[in-house]
């Protein structure tokens, strides 16, 4: 993700050959994608290797037009993600991205200082991590275990952060920006103590990321050893997930017959049933923890203008904020009821 970011360094899109010349100097973008891949995001994103980096000069446009002061990187590469996430429709690919940089740049605790050294005692417990294998549509598995954090060790706000460097690493991939990712999240042994740091502020604005603010396709999330709590937490926060992110979670309880029937056993480790050996995350935290200046460069050029605010920008469902706050507000005296 590197690139200048100064719009009024971007020449118009696509023009002669003495405005090209006048193009900044960026890295040539290189398709990685197998000609598997290749028909596959052509079938379900609408991706034409023909017209790919017109349209990423037209989103570049559509950013230096309607938001020069957004400070966003403008490589083909990191606009190709929000086109891949929003099936490159350019309007929602544009306020996929604004929504991106407002959420970096309204939530501090989280975005401050974001690197993988500052996540280490996360990455340690083993709260997240990646399974070393695909699965069968190609698709990596982040492993989340809440049951490995200890709030007095820190707070739950430095969990999101190792879950967003995470996410991070694995979108630098452009099969992953094709085959999106499967979440396995393992609530075994969460206590309702542990469960009432996840508050109405932290869950508004982790579905925020989530759903419009990350450039990445959730395809499944897979919650296993779930106790009568989780229930109450999913009963309150359903009402504010689209409907097709709703339809992508799958309880299992503690059944692992279930949860093989969405994630095969060959590429689990022993602890869900699966015949890939012991869970092992020192090699995710491996190559997170070496992707530590790439994580700086990257997050360099991601810096508000001195002349902006983030209010400036647009947030796609601030309408219902209020809304939002009103109903989630409720959830302590539910999860009582639920334990």
């Amino acid at each position: 993700m590197s690139g200048d970011s100064d719009c009024t360094r971007t020449s118009p899109s696509l023009g002669s050959p003495s405005d090209n010349e006048f193009l900044p100097d960026r890295p040539k973008y290189v398709c990685s994608l197998s000609p598997d891949l290749i028909t596959k995001a052509r079938e379900e994103l609408q991706e034409k290797p023909e017209w790919r980096l017109r349209d990423v000069q037209a989103l570049r446009d559509m950013v230096c037009k309607d938001y020069p002061s957004l400070g966003t990187c403008l490589d083909d590469a990191f606009l190709l993600r929000f086109l891949r996430a929003r099936k490159f429709d350019y309007d929602r690919a544009l306020q996929l991205l604004v929504n991106y940089h407002t959420c970096r740049r309204t939530w501090p605790e989280v975005f401050n200082n974001l690197k993988p050294s500052a996540i280490k005692p996360v990455l340690e417990s083993g709260f997240v991590t990646v399974l070393p294998r695909l699965d069968p549509e190609g698709r990596h598995v982040v492993c989340i275990r809440p049951d490995r954090w200890t709030p007095s060790n820190y707070p739950i706000t430095e969990n999101i952060r190792a879950i967003y460097l995470t996410l991070e690493k694995l979108i630098q991939s452009e099969e992953t920006q094709v085959n999106g990712i499967v979440i396995l999240a393992d609530y075994k042994g969460v206590s309702l103590s542990k469960a009432s740091h996840f508050g109405p502020f932290v869950a508004k604005k982790v579905i925020g990321i989530l759903q419009d603010g990350f450039p990445i396709r959730i395809k499944a999330v897979n919650i296993i050893n779930e106790p009568r709590i989780f229930k109450g937490i999913f009963a309150i926060i359903k009402p504010f997930l689209k409907e097709k992110i709703a339809n992508r979670f799958f309880l299992h309880g503690c059944d692992l017959n279930s949860l093989h029937q969405n994630i095969p056993p060959v590429i689990l480790p022993e602890e869900y049933g699966g015949t890939s050996g012991k869970l092992d995350i020192s090699a995710w935290n491996e190559l997170l923890l070496a992707s530590e200046e790439d994580f700086l460069h990257d997050f360099s050029q991601l810096v508000l203008p001195c002349d902006s605010s983030p209010h400036d920008m647009l947030v796609s469902g601030d309408a219902d904020e209020k809304q939002c706050d009103d109903s989630l507000r409720g959830m302590k005296p539910q999860l009582y009821y639920c334990y």
